[in-house]
C-alpha cells in the first residue's frame, strides 16, 4: 500500500496510525491541537487518496467537489453531520464511521450528567470555590431523587439503550422512548415502552437525547417542546448541540418550565465562558467529552484505520455510512 497516501486531519491515538503504517500506507498527519483550517485541509486532501477526519473538519459539498478524487473518507466518530453524505454518495465516495466503541463511555457521561444535575453538583462545587460553604441549612441546596422515576429516551439506539440499562439497574426507572422505529429488543429486555413524541415530553422525569443530528431533528427541542415537559423534568443531551435551541433552554430553566439540564454538547460549540447555563443551580455542562476515555478513543482510532485498510485490501468498508453510493 506504499503508493496510497492517507491524510489524517487531527491528532489521533497512535494505534490507528500505526496500523496504517504497518500496512505500508503513506500517512500524513495534521499535528496541531487546533482544528485544521479549511484551506489547509483542502490542500492536503488534494495530495492524498484517502482521508481520516473528525467532526471539526468541514466536509461539505464545496470540499467534496474540490476533492472529488478521494477514494474513501473515514470519520473518527459515530456521528457524521459534518459530512455532506448526499454529495459524497453522488460523487461515489464511500464514507465510514466508528460505531459501538464509544457507546459505554457516552452512556456513562449521560448517566453522570443526570445525577449531577439532579443533585446540583457542579453548582455546589463552585460554591466551595467561592468560599460560600459556611454552615448546614436543612432547607437549602435540595436536589431530587431518581429512584422509580420515568426515563424518556429520544433515540433509543446503542447509546440510548446503555443509558436505559444504567437507569433501570441503578434506580429501577420506568423506560419510555420515541424512535423512528420501534426497538423490540429494548422492549423485551428493559420493559421499555414506545410512546409518541408528545407523550415522551409529558411523561418523562428525565428526558435523555441520543438521536442523530438531521434536518428533522435540528432544533427540535425548542420553546414549544420545553413547555410540554414536566416542570420537575431534567433535560439531558449528549448527542449533538444542534438538537436543542440554547436560548429556549435557558428561558425554560429560568422560568422554571423544566427543573434542570445536563449537557455534554452545546449550541454553538464551544460554549462561551459567560453563557448563563454555566452558573445555573440545576445545570451541569461538559465540553463534549462523551467518548473521552482511553478505551473509546483507541477503539475509534482502530476502526477509522480499519475502514481504510479493508477498503484497499478487500474492497469493503466495515462501517459504511452510505452503501447506496454511486459506483
Amino acid at each position: 500500500m506504499k503508493d496510497i497516501k492517507v491524510f489524517v486531519s487531527s491528532i489521533l491515538p497512535v494505534i490507528g496510525i500505526d496500523m496504517l503504517r504497518k500496512e505500508n500506507f503513506n500517512v500524513v498527519t495534521w499535528n496541531d491541537k487546533t482544528p485544521i483550517p479549511q484551506d489547509i485541509l483542502i490542500k492536503n486532501a488534494k495530495e492524498c487518496d484517502a482521508l481520516i477526519c473528525t467532526l471539526t473538519a468541514k466536509i461539505d459539498a464545496a470540499f467534496l467537489n474540490e476533492c472529488s478524487h478521494l477514494e474513501i473518507i473515514s470519520q473518527f466518530g459515530v456521528g457524521y453531520d459534518n459530512i455532506d453524505i448526499n454529495e459524497a454518495t453522488k460523487l461515489g465516495i464511500p464514507v465510514g464511521n466508528t460505531p459501538g466503541v464509544l457507546t459505554d463511555a457516552t452512556a456513562d457521561v449521560a448517566f453522570g450528567l443526570m445525577i449531577a444535575a439532579s443533585r446540583k453538583m457542579f453548582f455546589m462545587h463552585k460554591k466551595i470555590e467561592k468560599d460560600e460553604w459556611k454552615h448546614f441549612t436543612p432547607t437549602s441546596n435540595l436536589g431530587i431523587e431518581l429512584k422509580n422515576k420515568t426515563l424518556g429516551i429520544f433515540g433509543l439506539g446503542r447509546i440510548g439503550n446503555e443509558m436505559a440499562k444504567r437507569c433501570k439497574g441503578a434506580y429501577n426507572m420506568n423506560i419510555i422512548y420515541h424512535n423512528r422505529n420501534k426497538n423490540t429488543e429494548a422492549e423485551q429486555l428493559l420493559d421499555a415502552k414506545y410512546v409518541s413524541f408528545d407523550d415522551l415530553l409529558a411523561q418523562s422525569d428525565v428526558l435523555s437525547v441520543h438521536s442523530v443530528s438531521s434536518n428533522e431533528t435540528k432544533g427540535i427541542f425548542n420553546k414549544a417542546v420545553f413547555n410540554k415537559m414536566k416542570p420537575t423534568a431534567i433535560f439531558i443531551n449528549t448527542s449533538r448541540g444542534a438538537l436543542h435551541n440554547e436560548e429556549d433552554l435557558i428561558e425554560a430553566l429560568t422560568a422554571g418550565r423544566i427543573w434542570g439540564a445536563g449537557l455534554d454538547v452545546t449550541n454553538p460549540e464551544p460554549m462561551h465562558k459567560n453563557n448563563p447555563l454555566l452558573n445555573m443551580e440545576n445545570v451541569a455542562v461538559l465540553p463534549h467529552i462523551g467518548s473521552a476515555t482511553v478505551e473509546a478513543r483507541n477503539g475509534m482510532s482502530r476502526l477509522a484505520a480499519e475502514n481504510i485498510i479493508e477498503f484497499y485490501k478487500n474492497n469493503r468498508v466495515p462501517n459504511l455510512v452510505n452503501p447506496q453510493k454511486a459506483t
